[in-house]
């Protein structure tokens, strides 16, 4: 009947095609192809309402809040195989009933330590998970079965920056008893980053800086050998380093990544010391910035200046902070007159980078 509408169930459906002569030449291959086609329907449709939306298959994780506990951070499904080395550690258990609020008690050689820095690292770490990104490195792969059981707690955090940009590694302190990332070595690695650096921060075996310095060479080895695969430039790296992490960047500065153990690289294009009380250094040492607070418990001021002046009479370019009640360990220095420290040595770093007048 005119004007009637035809209602197209899957019935009718079916029943029409069967009018086509080409169905009838080969009904096997047309009922093959038809029942394909109802298999894959759903899934067709669900990924173009997923498009349409703008969601993806992407894994997608919860955030984690100020008011969590360790334990949240140690099961947190983005961090499935290194969460044991995100805190400090210190060759113990770690009660998963603690609050976040309370991991000062994990940081003795630290100070200033904020929640809210804590929370924003460790949500900047679980987003570029989500996004796909592998954020943990072994520099060790090739011997994990045969090297001694220490070198299994070791591994590279990433903090991705534009491609190709110069590298960084940061090496956290924790007077090598233990690896204070959480607080000195992601906050920083992550405002490398989101300055379009690409950064790392080092976890290194603890109770000897001997063989923690061997670790930084070998790190610095194994992302000179994947630099492409990694997506980083070489040129112009810089090693930041506080406390002990300090005396490790300084070792390779004065004597080379080779004298640890680790390939013949070329020397950093700077270093950047924060509160340390090392006193060695030669002549060919790279650029460095260095800064401490006058009222550290820990760090002898006058030794710390003592080393800039007999550095800079040495002809070596140094640009010295001295802050008056950062403390020891002030990581980022946020409520402290060291706040703000990290523009100033990236400000130096780039002076340095190749290329530059």
């Amino acid at each position: 009947m005119k004007g009637q509408q035809h209602k197209w169930s899957t019935a009718n459906w079916l029943r029409s095609i069967c009018h086509y002569p080409i169905f009838w030449i080969n009904r096997r291959w047309a009922m093959f192809g038809l029942l394909a086609l109802l298999f894959f329907l759903p899934a067709l449709v669900e990924a173009g309402q997923k498009q349409a939306s703008g969601e993806s298959d992407v894994e997608r994780f919860e955030h984690i809040q100020v008011d969590d506990t360790v334990q949240t951070v140690l099961t947190h499904p983005a961090f499935r195989g290194f969460a044991q080395f995100i805190l400090p550690r210190a060759n113990r258990r770690i009660d998963g009933a603690m609050p976040l609020k309370s991991i000062h008690s994990l940081l003795p050689y630290h100070s200033h330590i904020r929640v809210e820095t804590t929370v924003d690292v460790l949500n900047a770490m679980i987003d570029a998970a989500a996004d796909g990104q592998t954020i943990f490195y072994n520099f060790y792969p090739d011997a994990r079965e045969e090297v001694p059981p220490s070198m299994n707690a070791t591994g590279l955090f990433f903090f991705r920056g534009k491609p190709g940009a110069p590298l960084a590694i940061v090496c956290p302190g924790g007077g090598f008893s233990y690896v204070g990332s959480i607080h000195e070595g992601f906050p920083q690695a992550l405002e490398l980053s989101r300055q379009g650096y690409n950064a790392f921060v080092l976890k290194y075996r603890v109770g000897s800086g001997q063989h923690a310095t061997e670790d930084l060479a070998a790190a610095l080895s194994y992302i000179f050998t994947n630099a492409g695969r990694l997506g980083v430039g070489t040129r112009g790296y810089s090693l930041w380093g506080s406390s002990a992490g300090a005396r490790m960047v300084a070792y390779i500065g004065t004597h080379g990544t080779a004298a640890f153990g680790g390939d013949d690289l070329p020397v950093p294009a700077v270093i950047v010391m924060a509160y340390t009380g090392h006193t060695e250094f030669s002549r060919t040492d790279p650029p460095t910035f260095v800064m401490v607070s006058a009222d550290d418990p820990i760090v002898n001021l006058n030794t710390v200046e003592r080393r800039v002046d007999a550095m800079r009479s040495a002809g070596i370019d140094v640009e010295y902070h001295k802050y008056r009640g950062a403390g020891h360990g002030f990581g980022l220095g946020i409520g402290t007159d060291a706040e703000g420290w990290m523009e100033d040595a990236i400000r130096f770093w780039e002076k340095h980078l190749p290329g530059q007048p």
